[in-house]
C-alpha cells in the first residue's frame, strides 16, 4: 500500500526573490518503508533543484541532477542518506535555480511505501583494480613525502558520472595519491569512501561543495553536512569547528564566480581550476592576491565526466606530509605544505628544506612577487628560498608549477 501526496503549481521570479528555497511538506507515518519523490516540469523551460529534509534534518541534495529519488531504510538514491524514514513532517526542498519571467509550472508528488520491497536496482560492480603508474621521487624535508592529488571532484552523488569505486579507480590510474570527493550539497558519498579507497589503494578525503548561486566552496574534511542555505560565514564557522578546511572554489568562473560577501576569509583558495585556460593569463592569481594573499593556493580539475572537464589531476596539488591518511594530508595543507602543478608529470616547483626546487622543468623561468629570477637548468635545480609565491614560467609566459 501507497499514499500519496501532491503538490502542484507555478513558481514565478517573485518566488524566486523571496526566497531561492521553497518546501513542499510530506507527512510520513510510522511504519513507513521508503518515500519517494518525483518533480516533473519543463526542462527546456527552466531549472529547479532537488532535495529533501526529513523530520530529523537532512536527507539529500540531487540539485538539478536528478526530478526523483527514493529513500528507504537499506538504500537511497545517489545525492540522498539511507536510512529508515522517520515519522514526521517532511520537506521536498525545491530549488529555483533559472525561473522564466512567465513563470515555470510544476508537479511534485510524494509516495509513501508501507511495504517492504526493493525500490532501486543493485549498484554496479566494483571496477577491477588498476595498475598506478610509479610515483615520482620528489625532494622531500625528512620523513616526509610529496603526494599527489585533486581537491575537487564529483561522482553520481550529485551531477557526476562516475561512482565512487569508478572514480577513485581512475584517480590511481592518472597516478594520484589521493583526491577529495566534493559533491555538491550532500554527503551521501562520505560511507562509501573507506571501503573504496582501500580496495583501490587511495586516500578519499571527504568532501562537500557548498553551492549556491552565488559561487561554490570546497568544504574539506570528515565534517558532516554544511548548510548550504546559511550565509558563507557560517560555512567557515562550521567548517572550522568541526575540525575541517574550507576552500573558495573556482572563484572567477563565469555566471558562478564567488560574489559572497564574508567577514572573515577562509583557509584556502582553488587558485588553480581546469577553467585557467591559458595559463599566461594571471587573472586567478591576481584575484588571490586581491581576496587574501595570506589564503593557501590548491588546485582542482572539477571532475565529472568525460568530454566536460579536465582529467583527475589536472591540475595536480602536491601535499608533503609524513602519512597517507586524510587527516594528516588535510593537516599538511592547513600548515601551507602545498604545491600546484599543471600536471601530475610535468614540471613541479617545490619548497623543502629551507630551498626552492625546481623539478623536471629544464628550460623554465623561476618567477617570485616581483618577477623573474633565473633561468632553471637541469632535471632538478635549486635557488636559495624567498618569500612569496613563486611560479615556472614557459617561453610565452605560461605558469607551469607554483608554490606560495
Amino acid at each position: 500500500m501507497a499514499q500519496t501526496t501532491r503538490h502542484a503549481g507555478q513558481w514565478t521570479l517573485e518566488d524566486q526573490i523571496a526566497s531561492p528555497w521553497h518546501y513542499l511538506p510530506v507527512d510520513v507515518p510510522p511504519g513507513t518503508h521508503a518515500v519517494r519523490v518525483t518533480l516533473n516540469y519543463d526542462r527546456s523551460a527552466g531549472v529547479l533543484d532537488l532535495g529533501c529534509l526529513g523530520a530529523a534534518g537532512f536527507r539529500g541534495w540531487s540539485g538539478g541532477a536528478r526530478d526523483s529519488f527514493v529513500i528507504a531504510a537499506g538504500q537511497a538514491t545517489p545525492g540522498y542518506l539511507p536510512g529508515e524514514p522517520e515519522p514526521g513532517r517532511w520537506q521536498v526542498i525545491i530549488g529555483l535555480y533559472r525561473v522564466p519571467p512567465d513563470g515555470l509550472p510544476y508537479e511534485a508528488t510524494a509516495e509513501i511505501v508501507s511495504a517492504s520491497r526493493p525500490l532501486l536496482g543493485s549498484p554496479p560492480a566494483a571496477p577491477p583494480v588498476p595498475q598506478r603508474p610509479p610515483r615520482r621521487n620528489l625532494p622531500a624535508s625528512d620523513g616526509q613525502q610529496w603526494r599527489a592529488g585533486d581537491l575537487h571532484t564529483h561522482t553520481v552523488h550529485s551531477d557526476g558520472a562516475l561512482t565512487v569505486d569508478e572514480l577513485a579507480r581512475f584517480a590511481v590510474e592518472s597516478g594520484l595519491d589521493f583526491i577529495a570527493i566534493t559533491d555538491h550539497n550532500t554527503v551521501s558519498h562520505h560511507g562509501e569512501l573507506p571501503g573504496a579507497g582501500r580496495r583501490y589503494g587511495i586516500t578519499l578525503i571527504p568532501g562537500q561543495e557548498v553551492t549556491t548561486s552565488e559561487g561554490h566552496a570546497g568544504a574539506l574534511g570528515d565534517i558532516g553536512w554544511v548548510d548550504f542555505r546559511e550565509p558563507a560565514g557560517a560555512w567557515l564557522r562550521a567548517t572550522r569547528e568541526r575540525g575541517g578546511l574550507l576552500s573558495v572554489n573556482h572563484p572567477i568562473a563565469g555566471p558562478v564566480s564567488w560574489m559572497h560577501a564574508m567577514p572573515e576569509r577562509p583557509p584556502l583558495v582553488e587558485v588553480w581550476h581546469w577553467s585557467w585556460l591559458d595559463l599566461s593569463w594571471t587573472t586567478p592569481l591576481s584575484w588571490w592576491r586581491a581576496w587574501d594573499p595570506g589564503a593557501i593556493p590548491v588546485g582542482g580539475s572539477d571532475w565529472h565526466r568525460t568530454g566536460s572537464d579536465a582529467p583527475p589531476g589536472t591540475p595536480t596539488t602536491w601535499v608533503e606530509s609524513a602519512g597517507d591518511g586524510a587527516a594528516e594530508i588535510l593537516a599538511s595543507i592547513s600548515a601551507g605544505r602545498v604545491a600546484i602543478s599543471a600536471q601530475r608529470d610535468g614540471p613541479v616547483l617545490l619548497r623543502t628544506g629551507g630551498e626552492l626546487v625546481a623539478v623536471d622543468a629544464d628550460g623554465t623561468t623561476l618567477a617570485g612577487p616581483d618577477g623573474p629570477r633565473a633561468r632553471v637548468r637541469g632535471d632538478q635545480a635549486r635557488f636559495a628560498d624567498a618569500a612569496g609565491c613563486h611560479r615556472l614560467l614557459t617561453g610565452t609566459g605560461a605558469t607551469v608549477a607554483l608554490t606560495p
